[in-house]
């Protein structure tokens, strides 16, 4: 065959032809010499089973395969921020200059304390209307009663008695909605029971009241800056007893995760982790960065979590699933980043056993493809039977 070959490579000698008749030549000769060659090189990057001396033996420690229950574990990053059910931002209600400011940032206040005053027409109106309002009702209740009393005595008609009492009704009506709007920009009891008493008050400010108990986490205002009632911002206050703390999910986590679920959180500097429970988990992905947004409530004594501060969650399945589990240490890599472990065979030898890895709890591995139960696998001294078996 080869005769034939160099004959062909003579035949082809002419211009343009030299260089394809070689290559034809060459890829003859290779398909015709030593077709066994080949089959040794490929069976030479298949691994062979890995067999140990008894004194070898001795070094190596198995974990036995079983069916187990467990709660996957979802390791992530989270931020602290307000708990939004027990924060607010205190808009200011009246219109006006700031005259005096109450509080500083970080202040802990009550519901209903003052924050700041206010030289406010808005709220010397107020007081003045429900002055009126409470003269007239008075003053229309007294004529209703009198009517009532003359329609007895036929003083009066029954038409003009009713009359009467319609408009005392009205009247008090009308002073109701004021001291409603009086309490809703946060005048002091004190001036609403002069009022309601007929008694001067001599100092008519206005007053930006706390709407809830908590801490003062940011002031917006500052003496002599004139508010607009409804649309300035004034204060943030927050009750910082119990924070939210905000994770991303990716992957497949968000399905291990669900509303519920318990969680720990981790500031890392060393202090036990506290615990939460997750109240929220995002039905959407966020398309910038492809994550899930989930939330975790948790206690804060102590104001130990502040905002904007990063922490380590994590989230542990309320509901128990059952599977194959390995330690971490059990599992290799080989050159393709596939991971692999080691298994004992009947014959004595540790044949290397390619495995899909699914969600890791601590510190194993749920593992969903690749192994069977009874399955005896190495946990210490995989390494060994690596570098074995690559010699």
């Amino acid at each position: 065959m080869k005769s034939e070959t160099f004959r062909g490579l003579a035949n082809a000698a002419r211009p343009g032809a030299l260089s394809v008749a070689l290559l034809f030549a060459v890829a003859a000769l290779a398909g015709c010499s030593h077709p066994d060659k080949q089959a040794a090189a490929d069976a030479s990057t298949t691994p062979q089973n890995v067999t140990l001396t008894k004194t070898q033996l001795k070094r190596i420690h198995f974990y036995t395969v079983a069916p187990s229950s467990y709660r996957n574990t979802v390791d992530a990053t989270g931020v602290v921020g307000f708990d939004d059910n027990q924060a607010t931002s205190v808009m200011a209600p009246i219109s006006g200059p700031v005259t005096r400011l109450l509080v500083n940032p970080g202040d802990q206040v009550k519901k209903g304390q003052p924050l700041a005053m206010v030289a406010s027409p808005d709220f010397a109106a107020a007081i003045s209307a429900y002055r009126k309002a409470v003269d007239s009702a008075r003053t229309a209740r007294k004529l209703a009663d009198q009517d009532k009393d003359l329609v007895k005595h036929q003083g009066v008609s029954e038409r003009e008695a009713e009359q009467a009492q319609t408009d005392a009704s009205n009247a008090e009506a009308d002073r109701n909605a004021a001291l409603q709007a009086l309490l809703g920009l946060g005048v002091d009891p004190k001036d609403i029971k002069a009022v309601q008493a007929g008694l001067p008050i001599a100092h008519i400010e206005g007053m930006i009241r706390a709407p809830i108990a908590g801490t003062v986490v940011q002031r917006s205002i500052t003496v002599g800056q004139l508010l607009q009632a409804g649309s300035t911002p004034c204060f943030t206050i927050a009750d910082l007893s119990r924070v939210w703390v905000k994770t991303q999910l990716f992957g497949s986590d968000p399905a291990l995760v669900k509303a519920g679920d318990s969680a720990e959180i981790d500031t890392g500097d060393g202090s036990k982790p506290l615990a939460g429970k997750v109240t929220y988990v995002a039905a959407e992905v966020d398309p910038d960065t492809r994550a899930t947004l989930a939330r975790v409530q948790v206690d804060n004594p102590g104001g130990l979590l502040k905002k904007q501060m990063y922490v380590s969650v994590k989230i542990h399945s309320a509901n128990a699933e059952t599977g194959l589990r390995l330690p971490v240490g059990a599992i290799l890599r080989d050159d393709e980043n596939l991971p692999f472990v080691y298994v004992a065979q009947p014959d004595g030898s540790f044949a290397r056993k390619h495995v899909t890895l699914g969600a890791r709890n601590d510190d194993q591995y749920v593992i969903t493809k690749g192994l069977r139960p009874g399955d005896r696998v190495v946990i210490d001294g995989s390494i060994f039977l690596m570098f074995m078996q690559t010699q």
